[in-house]
């Protein structure tokens, strides 16, 4: 089966109706907590409702696995395909109107990260899409892309996702390299910020809290390996985790070898 034209029409229904929640105050308003875990927000089950109704029209069959609604089945014909999705990542940025959303979708035929064959995360505010599927390469708006070759702390851009409360446990893995990296970012939404690495326009992402869920980064994953970069565990193995809206994953996602190497050292 071919997803990726139904992805692309899902995240442009999730956008179209997502953009004019964006910076309102009724985005916010609370439904209960989701599958994920976290405060679902009217921004949220309206583009998880968007996702769907474009799967219904399709007659598309799935295993939806999403952070919103947990895990249904789609469609009238049992499916050999799970989708796994976020539909609003960045829901923080999306509430208070910082430029900085995306969808994320990915597909596959078991039920475990490794397997993702086809992945794709939008850019809700600027209408950027990022494909991938697997063995055939990554593309920002239909333009093949490749990661960039820095290789240097001095020079290289990094994001580091540190929300978590227990901020103290994680400083004594990031002392070293806060300070031998010159430029440091975090953006707020991590399939996008890992699509930025698989582009080149940063150079590395790490997230070794172990609270990120598979569903936020299960598109991009492939969308970076696909590009020619590296994501593992911080221990260096393969990502490999159940597709589930709870499961969580730490890692660190480079450019390129030599950067990922320099990276994992002061993290191990």
């Amino acid at each position: 089966m071919n997803w990726l034209p139904i992805l692309k029409d899902c995240a442009q229904n999730i956008r179209k109706k997502a953009l004019p929640l964006i910076a309102k105050p009724e985005a916010a308003e609370t439904y209960g907590r989701g599958a994920g875990g976290d405060m679902m927000k009217k921004i949220d089950l309206i583009a998880e409702k968007a996702l769907i109704e474009v799967l219904e029209k399709s007659e598309a069959s799935c295993i939806l696995i999403s952070e919103e609604s947990g895990t249904n089945r789609i469609g009238r014909e049992p499916s050999e395909y799970y989708l796994t999705t976020d539909p609003i990542d960045g829901t923080t940025n999306a509430l208070r109107g910082l430029p900085f959303v995306a969808t994320s979708l990915a597909t596959s035929k078991t039920r475990n990260f490794r397997d993702i064959d086809t992945a794709l995360v939008s850019d809700i505010l600027h209408n950027i899409t990022y494909t991938a599927r697997r063995g055939q390469g990554t593309y920002r708006n239909e333009q093949k892309i490749g990661p960039s070759k820095k290789s240097s702390l001095d020079e290289a851009v990094i994001g580091m996702d540190l929300g978590t409360p227990k901020k103290g446990e994680l400083t004594p893995h990031f002392i070293t390299l806060l300070q031998k990296t010159k430029h440091l970012r975090h953006l707020g939404a991590n399939a996008l910020e890992i699509c930025y690495v698989a582009d080149g326009t940063t150079d590395a992402f790490i997230d070794i809290r172990g609270k990120l869920r598979v569903t936020d980064v299960a598109a991009a994953y492939l969308i970076l390996l696909e590009a020619g970069g590296t994501m593992t565990s911080p221990e260096g193995k393969e990502l490999s985790a159940p597709l589930t809206p709870t499961q969580q994953v730490s890692f660190i996602a480079a450019a390129n070898k030599q950067l990922y190497e320099v990276v994992r050292r002061f993290l191990v």
